[in-house]
């Protein structure tokens, strides 16, 4: 294929920052980069369940996922003014909720809610799995202060959780996709795994000719070595936070 937009190899990431404590009030926080992508990930606990869960010492983990303005190149109205979220403002809060809770055993958690906003402050390419990404960073940070008050068992987070994008773009395999490659691609993959090498989601999608095995396989072990990459910058921010 011809050199990638940004020089990048086919198997490399764009390049990654994780910042903790972006946020003073929230109880955990990060700002995440992916290349020029950069997403806002704040956790909030609440001492309540929903009301499905009442009764009941199960706690909760969800999320919401919104687009400033002027993310994108052209200004986007906020979705508060149409008076409720987009469908693909609900996919990606559903998509994000289901990653962060394969992170955490419930139980433990006890009767209580913890909300991840990720807000995307720069949009080029890969917003749903930065956010899944810094969203764990923030639960993270969010359970290491409830553990630390005796609140939650420190193993209340089982797992980690990273996600990452990846495509077949010019007849070639690539990991990580900015915007310009996103909207070129003729398959678009995203995919979320655990720290235990196990699948969250695959979700995989064929914008021109259908795909073959051949191809999903190299897409889904393009996005395993991604997000074993994922999981090393993950550790790191949490270690630098401790610190």
């Amino acid at each position: 294929m011809p050199a990638r937009i940004d020089g990048r190899q086919a198997h490399e990431l764009r390049p990654i920052t994780i910042e903790t404590g972006y946020q003073e009030f929230a109880e955990g926080s990060c700002l995440i980069s992916f290349g020029k992508t950069r997403v806002l990930c704040a956790a909030s606990v609440a001492e309540r369940q929903p009301g499905w869960l009442r009764n009941t010492q199960s706690g909760w983990v969800t999320a919401e996922y919104s687009m400033l303005p002027r993310s994108t190149s052209t200004r986007t109205q906020r979705e508060v003014e149409r008076g409720r979220p987009g469908g693909r403002t609900q996919e990606i809060q559903r998509l994000i909720g289901r990653s962060l809770r394969a992170a955490v055993d419930l139980d433990l958690l006890g009767p209580r809610t913890i909300t991840v906003d990720c807000d995307v402050l720069q949009a080029d390419g890969g917003t749903r799995t930065a956010s899944v990404t810094g969203g764990f960073i923030a639960l993270r940070l969010a359970a290491e202060k409830l553990a630390l008050a005796n609140l939650i068992p420190p193993e209340t987070i089982t797992t980690q959780v990273a996600a990452v994008s990846a495509g077949i773009v010019a007849g070639t395999p690539v990991l990580d996709l900015c915007y310009e490659e996103d909207s070129a691609a003729e398959v678009d993959f995203n995919v979320v795994m655990t720290g235990a090498d196990a699948f969250v989601e695959v979700q995989g999608t064929a914008e021109g000719k259908p795909f073959d095995g051949a191809s999903l396989d190299a897409l889904v072990e393009l996005a395993r070595g991604g997000i074993a990459e994922l999981f090393e910058r993950q550790r790191e921010a949490l270690r630098a936070a401790q610190t």
